[in-house]
């Protein structure tokens, strides 16, 4: 990928911990080649079923590659990372796992589907039960080390970033970190290689691949939290046969959204002959979760967006 540097997947932590060695060292403003592993950690492949889900273990979920030390770096300072390139594997896993999830009390039963996918011309992956989704690459985990000292999950998303699960972090974006400890100490995981706003189910095509990356150092910034910005529009693939969308609307803003799922799930159940459950996981890779309007008190709205172009 033409880069300055490559971290080999080998090189992977699990949680965030500032008392990890680096396993890389570089200046402001060079590219690094990094390899991962899928959200998994190599406990699903190509060949798994949902039988493999029973014995999916939750403490080698959300490896990280690296970490990675930036020159300069110090607690104040900001962390840009810009997205250049991504090196797709041509297969990918979405599941529903009981317990996990925005409809987790409607569907208790585990699912996986298996995805395989042209990784050169990275055209619309096929669903097993109807549709075909367009592909997006992104990192789903990306952040520094905490401050606070310890392992701490890297399941939830944090200050520093994290489990961000944000599928514009793209090629071409710029994500901003704010640094906690020196050298920022970089990592990275949970590549996608499609997700819709919001990942109701829980999982999107989680799919290992390489990720090419620009580093730089913005001193003394004291950013609150994680920005990004893109370098075009962000739905390009999905706009030109437009959407169905449904809504959820009520004082609740969880249950607006759940409503809002549960109408488009119940909708392509209705009209494609799938079952509820492929509809949902569906939803999860290529719908998008938004909220409409949240200023009109007692009430708000949710709405819930599925591209036409996957079910035509």
């Amino acid at each position: 990928m033409g880069c300055n540097h490559t971290i080999h997947k080998h090189n992977h932590h699990f949680g965030w911990d500032n008392s990890i060695e680096p396993v890389l060292s570089v200046d402001p403003g060079e590219t690094v080649e990094v390899e991962t592993i899928d959200s998994s950690g190599g406990q699903l492949n190509a060949s798994s079923t949902v039988a493999d889900l029973g014995t999916l273990s939750f403490d080698a979920v959300n490896p990280v590659t690296g970490p990675i030390h930036i020159k300069g770096a110090q607690p104040g300072d900001t962390v840009a990372v810009t997205f250049l390139d991504f090196k797709p594997s041509g297969w990918g896993w979405t599941a529903n796992i009981p317990g996990f999830g925005l409809l987790t009390d409607q569907f208790p039963e585990a699912a996986l589907r298996i995805w395989n996918y042209d990784a050169d011309a990275m055209t619309p992956a096929l669903f097993g039960p109807g549709g075909k989704v367009p592909l997006k690459p992104f990192v789903g985990t990306i952040g520094l080390a905490l401050a606070e000292p310890g392992l701490h999950s890297v399941v939830p998303p944090r200050r520093v970033g994290g489990n961000l699960d944000i599928r514009d972090n793209c090629v071409g974006t710029t994500l901003y970190l704010p640094v906690e400890v020196a050298g920022g100490m970089l990592s990275l995981g949970d590549t996608h290689a499609a997700q819709g706003d919001g990942e109701i189910c829980g999982t999107a095509i989680e799919s290992p691949m390489d990720v090419a990356l620009k580093v730089d150092l913005i001193k003394g910034e004291n950013l609150p939290f994680p920005r990004f910005e893109t370098n075009g529009p962000v739905t390009r693939h999905f706009d030109a046969a437009g959407y169905k969308a449904t809504t959820g609307i009520g004082e609740d803003l969880m249950q607006a959204a759940r409503d809002a799922v549960s109408g488009m799930v119940d909708w392509i159940a209705a009209t494609t002959g799938m079952s509820a459950l492929d509809a949902y996981m569906l939803c999860s890779v290529c719908g998008d979760l938004r909220i409409s309007e949240i200023v009109d008190i007692p009430n708000w709205t949710v709405s819930f967006y599925f591209p036409k172009s996957v079910l035509d």
